[in-house]
């Protein structure tokens, strides 16, 4: 790496404080996704299809659970190895940093904090590894910012609990060996069950028109008297507060996250602009190519900050769940920005998949929308500062 590109990737120097395991973790992962991912990715997004050849080699990369203890197949890694882990899945594309914030923080996060020794023991390993695959169906057609206002049902039988609805929008849904499912009981509680996705009545439908993270797999999910054990229950999960205690894993690894497409975009620009000529020289030196790349610069560094912080936070025991809505709702935003400036200065090549500004951009209008929608975070930041609720 030259003087240059490190002065972009690290412009405050932040790396100084990083420990040498979470250096290492993340240059392992990055060389991953610059040997595996980066030269297909384009024509990936295009077809719509996920690398599943490729989930057991980023298994082997510890990206699944790594800060769950190495008994249920984590390697208790930091938060700050974990987001650097998830920011370099994302430099590759975000449907790839997808695939493992739900196998991670919500798939295997909801049954490590809510699931029962038995469960922990039956799926973690497994799920660390590669082998079971999870998804976690909350969202549902009419609920969505809402959550709240699940239709899911979970009524008691003589064997266990019978499942009835839908839900939308879910990550891994049609590659899912088992799924998360949040739904109501008789008495209105939201509780949590993990159902193999093979149960009868249990139908996975994949979305096919998207126009943004196309490299993610989406579904539909359909529950039609789902009928599953007593053992299926997540024990320590009563309420809406459980789910919403996984999403806010799941957004810490966006905040993370978004800053890898964000430096990608960067890189991209700058590399570009200094080997465009127009006019006789390379528009990398014209004014206005250098205010825009040292907006994107700013925009970067900022991100980077909020995620430092936030990784310190983590560790130290006192992150809030406002916090990680902050660092979402502004990271994905402004990754969304400096994306857009790197399409623009790309020209007519930046509407091309041969080049990442457009792809990612187009994944961004998703990140931007689901773990919280850039409004919702807004609300919960509003509400934490004048203690009113404005939903």
């Amino acid at each position: 790496m030259t003087a240059f590109e490190a002065r972009r990737e690290d412009f405050y120097g932040l790396e100084a404080d990083y420990p040498p395991e979470s250096v290492q973790a993340r240059d392992m992962v990055r060389q991953w996704v610059t040997d595996h991912i980066r030269p297909q990715a384009g024509s990936w997004w295009l077809e719509g299809r996920f690398p599943t050849h490729l989930i057991e080699e980023m298994a082997r990369l510890g990206v699944f659970g790594p800060t769950l203890p190495e008994v249920y197949g984590g390697s208790e890694a930091s938060a700050l190895t974990y987001g650097l882990m998830m920011q370099e899945l994302e430099r590759g594309d975000s449907g790839l940093r997808s695939f493992a914030s739900v196998q991670s923080g919500l798939a295997m996060y909801a049954i490590y904090r809510y699931g029962s020794e038995e469960q922990k023991q039956t799926y973690l390993p497994r799920m660390a590894a590669g082998q079971v695959i999870g998804c976690f169906g909350l969202t549902e057609p009419d609920a969505g910012s809402d959550p709240g206002a699940m239709r899911t049902t979970a009524r008691r039988s003589d064997r266990g609990f019978i499942l009835q609805g839908a839900k939308r929008w879910i990550t891994n849904g049609t590659l899912a060996d088992v799924a998360v499912i949040w739904a109501k009981d008789e008495a209105g509680i939201v509780r949590g069950f993990i159902v193999p996705t093979d149960t009868p009545g249990f139908t996975a439908r994949e979305i096919h028109t998207k126009a943004s993270m196309r490299m993610s797999v989406t579904a539909e999910l359909y529950m039609d008297q789902v009928e599953v054990s007593p053992d299926a229950i997540l024990p320590a999960a009563e309420g809406l507060g459980a789910p919403l205690g996984c999403l806010t894993q799941a957004r810490y690894g966006i905040a993370w996250g978004t800053v890898g497409a964000a430096l990608d975009c960067l890189d991209t620009s700058v590399t570009y602009t200094k080997s465009r000529i127009a006019f006789g020289r390379p528009i990398a030196a014209t004014q206005l190519v250098q205010e825009r790349l040292a907006d994107m610069l700013s925009e970067v560094v900022a991100m980077q900050l909020r995620a430092r912080q936030l990784a310190r936070l983590y560790e130290t025991g006192r992150l809030r769940y406002p916090q990680v809505s902050l660092a979402k709702r502004d990271n994905a935003r402004g990754a969304l920005t400096v994306a857009r400036m790197a399409r623009e200065l790309l020209g007519g090549n930046g509407i091309s998949v041969d080049y990442p500004p457009m792809r990612h951009l187009a994944n961004l209008e998703t990140v931007d929308t689901y773990e919280g929608t850039y409004e919702v975070h807004t609300l919960i930041l509003g509400r934490d500062l004048v203690g009113e609720n404005a939903f």
